[in-house]
């Protein structure tokens, strides 16, 4: 059975950050995967699934609404191990070329009140499973301790 390319990379050395997963080809296209990673894998506790259920909303909803990446936008959702999220772009990137969004969408994240888009019973799998402050508190935590002193370390995976 062949080994998955992320189940390769050393966690035990990875940061949090921004990485590419993944290039995938359709044809001419490329699909890029990246790896959104909030915590220390292995070293500090997972997140909270109702907070990661609520960012998986405010993310999806933001990225699909950007006037520059919507239209880019195939998938935006949480990691099993909730370390985490998966962004899957349509194209091909670096971690590089991501950051501004990246910023753009935890502050949105960090900042966001009111109803949580598609969180009503009729529009979500599991609408009482959802944690507003939680997900802001989050989302703040990984724009000030992250994202605003990104380094190589944080933008390529551990060799």
């Amino acid at each position: 059975m062949k080994q998955i390319d992320s189940f390769n990379v050393d966690h035990d050395r990875l940061n949090p950050g921004i990485y590419v997963s993944r290039k995938d080809q359709i044809g001419e296209e490329t699909l890029t995967s990246f790896d959104i990673r909030l915590k220390l894998a292995n070293r500090e506790p997972a997140m909270d699934i109702q907070a990661m259920h609520t960012m998986e909303h405010l993310g999806a909803t933001f990225l699909r609404n950007s006037e520059v990446w919507g239209s880019r936008t195939v998938y935006f959702g949480p990691m099993g191990c909730r370390t985490g999220f998966y962004v899957i772009l349509h194209g091909d990137y670096k971690s590089e070329d991501i950051v501004d969004l990246t910023k753009d969408l935890f502050l949105f994240m960090a900042n966001f009140k009111g109803e949580i888009p598609g969180s009503k019973r009729i529009e979500c799998g599991y609408s009482l499973s959802h944690d507003l402050p939680m997900a802001n508190w989050e989302s703040q935590r990984f724009y000030d301790q992250v994202l605003t002193n990104l380094g190589y370390e944080n933008l390529n995976y551990p060799i």
